[in-house]
């Protein structure tokens, strides 16, 4: 999608805009590290965003000039990634012995000494003056219920230094923007705004097969895409198939849980309610493209990307007034109270109801 390039190659160009200055100014090669630590964990909306911006790094590339071919970029990883990403212009480079959160904060900072480090994924070395980090949102402060006690602690501790040590802070809307600014004590002027956009999904074959494995193609359902962290208010949603009362639905809810992170809850769901689990790209395509509707009725967001997921593939959107969603979605989409079931419930029905909305 065009927006979704013109936004990646924006923040694509600023790095690439920073190296040509530092070239020029020192008279030398300079040196970008990329901190991938990410490529260890399961890929969930940050590590995506990470992925995705690197890639158009890496295109970007293809335009070089003088300049940036005086620039040296290399993606720096622990030596238990996987899966590690296709790139023609950035070199991997596997380093340290170390892994995690240790790797990170002692063996990172040393092997990316002689240039500046951008990490994508909310953390990063905190002796690293020479940074640039992203920071999604503030939800470990706003909402710390959702969160293990340990994860809790690290990340409450180490966004405020991040802000104040490094060279520049990414975050994605003018919510987080406001949220950082009130919680972590951020500079205004030292946060830069970039918007995220999404995959064009219309382009990918649908996988119907997953639509067979769980009965899908013979009951209408209702779509719900996200992990089970709490700030997804999927209690809610639950309630609110309930409000409905007699009703031939079910529930599909993709993504996954993760104990370290959301400290192990899991509630007992209802018999109507699906879990699918983590999803591909082409399943997830046919999950949208064939749900009666889409409901994202999260209390917490600092962009929130399923709605425009599910708009790509014409899914029927219903998302909360909280957060940053209405920022994101504008117009286009139904709007419900995340703290009413029974508003919830009512949104559904006239998505069912009206076929012309």
């Amino acid at each position: 999608m065009r927006r979704l390039k013109n936004i990646l190659n924006q923040i694509g160009r600023s790095v690439i805009a920073y190296a040509k200055l530092r070239t020029n100014n020192l008279g030398k090669k300079y040196c970008i590290f990329i901190n991938g630590r990410f490529l260890t964990q399961t890929i969930t909306g940050v590590q995506r965003y990470a992925l995705e911006l690197i890639s158009s790094i890496d295109t970007l590339l293809n335009e070089s000039t003088n300049n940036t071919r005086s620039i040296s970029y290399t993606l720096l990883v622990p030596h238990n990634a996987n899966h590690l990403p296709d790139l023609k212009n950035i070199s991997i480079k596997k380093v340290g012995r170390l892994s995690g959160h240790l790797w990170e904060q002692f063996e990172l900072p040393f092997f990316s000494r002689s240039g500046l480090l951008v990490g994508f994924c909310n953390t990063g070395p905190l002796l690293k003056l020479n940074q640039i980090v992203s920071i999604c949102d503030a939800s470990i402060f706003a909402c710390p219920s959702g969160y293990s006690k340990a994860f809790r602690m690290w990340h409450q501790n180490v966004l405020p230094i991040l802000g104040r040590n490094s060279k520049q802070i990414i975050t994605i809307s003018q919510f987080s923007k406001n949220e950082l600014i009130k919680y972590c004590g951020f500079v205004s002027n030292k946060i830069s705004l970039t918007l995220l956009g999404v995959s064009d999904f219309s382009s990918l074959e649908q996988d119907k097969t997953i639509l067979d494995k769980y009965g899908l193609n013979s009951i209408p359902y209702v779509l719900a895409v996200s992990s089970m962290n709490p700030n997804k208010n999927f209690a809610s949603l639950v309630k609110a198939v309930e409000c409905l009362g007699e009703v031939n639905f079910k529930v599909v809810i993709a993504g996954g849980t993760n104990s370290n992170v959301f400290g192990g809850r899991t509630d007992q769901l209802p018999s109507f309610v699906t879990l699918v689990g983590y999803v591909s790209d082409a399943e997830l395509h046919a999950l949208y493209s064939n749900a009666t509707c889409f409901v994202f009725p999260s209390i917490y967001e600092g962009f929130g990307l399923p709605p425009l997921e599910a708009m790509a593939c014409s899914c029927p959107v219903i998302v909360s007034t909280a957060a940053s969603l209405p920022e994101v979605c504008g117009d286009a989409a139904l709007y419900c109270d995340p703290y009413s079931p029974a508003d919830i419930a009512e949104k559904i029905n006239r998505l069912i109801d009206d076929s012309a909305l």
